[in-house]
């Protein structure tokens, strides 16, 4: 065997996260993104004409940096789902809709571009806003394998730079948090993140768990002694708060997806669905209240409507006689 064939068997294969050209996994149609918010998105006008303008990379990070406040995936104040219930009750992402974020929208447009690997980086390693470096972890938890998330964050995931993510502000966390929460959780305000399988997210409850022993061995033991900190509370997972998680999120997806019947009558009524069936008590109530006005509405005019054709037979009656008396006297 020569030295270039050995040297070739003995030098490792490259990864796929190694290429620039970064695979998409899901559907490369709708990115993964929840279906009101998509067509949401590709209706706006927003969208439609002043994204459509821009065309390059640099181009749409300057509109990030201009244009985003936050990250949720609606408006605030846009979207209305008081008292509505079934498909129309925010369940699972889904939504009576609004006025679809602008994060989005460039969210997006990000993934019409298809983003390299340097691309991504650019954007994680961002040093003008916090807006586009969590662009950028969007991005890759919408769009990336789920068994490569953890590869991805790993470098972030004790991060400190600060951003709100909340419309209107009051909810500023730090980068290493929401970068967290997208791996361990599915919920992003009003949506849902795509599903990670089962056996992955094990895997990377695993690595969270280790990561943070060692984050813990090398602190000083000034910083946790006697009692929790604030950032000991927002970056101390353990894996019994995961495995619930996880189990409530399987909870809902058994609810939602028809299979609920035989849980609900284990465990009681959670408040919002008391609730929930105390306003459809309420509405049922109102509805019988305003069938039974139409019902009382209806018989007056019908009433009226008799009265009035009577008073006009009466009178048509009065007229013929007032004329047969007439004919009477004239030939007499």
């Amino acid at each position: 065997m020569s030295e270039v064939e050995e040297y070739n068997q003995q030098k490792p294969v490259k990864t796929s996260k190694q290429h620039n050209v970064l695979p998409i996994w899901g559907n490369e149609q709708t990115m993964n993104l929840n279906p009101l918010i998509l067509a949401n998105i590709q209706g706006s006008s927003y969208f439609k004409v002043h994204l459509f303008k821009l065309k390059t990379y640099h181009e749409v990070v300057d509109e990030i940096y201009y244009q985003v406040k936050h990250l949720e995936p609606w408006e605030r104040g846009s979207r209305k789902t008081a008292g509505q219930t079934g498909m129309c009750g925010g369940v699972r992402g889904v939504g009576a809709g609004g006025i679809v974020s602008t994060a989005f929208c460039l969210l997006y447009k990000l993934y019409t571009l298809r983003l390299t690997r340097k691309q991504v980086n650019g954007l994680l390693q961002h040093t003008d806003s916090p807006y586009i470096r969590a662009l950028g972890f969007m991005y890759i938890r919408y769009t990336q394998p789920p068994a490569d998330l953890f590869d991805w964050y790993a470098d972030y995931l004790d991060d400190e730079e600060e951003v709100d993510p909340r419309a209107g502000g009051g909810g500023s966390t730090t980068m290493g948090a929401i970068v967290r929460q997208m791996l361990i959780k599915l919920d992003w305000f009003s949506t849902l993140f795509p599903r990670i399988p089962v056996p992955i997210q094990k895997q990377i409850e695993q690595k969270l768990a280790e990561h943070n022993r060692q984050s813990n061995a090398t602190k000083p033991a000034a910083n946790y002694r006697g009692g929790n900190s604030n950032n000991n509370a927002n970056t101390n997972y353990n894996t019994g708060r995961m495995d619930s998680d996880r189990r409530e999120h399987d909870d809902r997806d058994r609810r939602d997806y028809g299979d609920g019947d035989r849980y609900a009558k284990d465990r009681p009524p959670r408040r919002d669905e008391r609730d929930r069936e105390r306003d459809r008590d309420r509405d049922r109530e109102r509805d019988r209240d305003r069938r039974d006005r139409e019902r009382d509405h209806n018989r007056d005019r019908h009433r009226e409507r008799s009265r009035s054709r009577d008073r006009h037979q009466d009178k048509a009656r009065d007229r013929h006689r007032q004329r047969s008396r007439s004919r009477d006297r004239r030939y007499r």
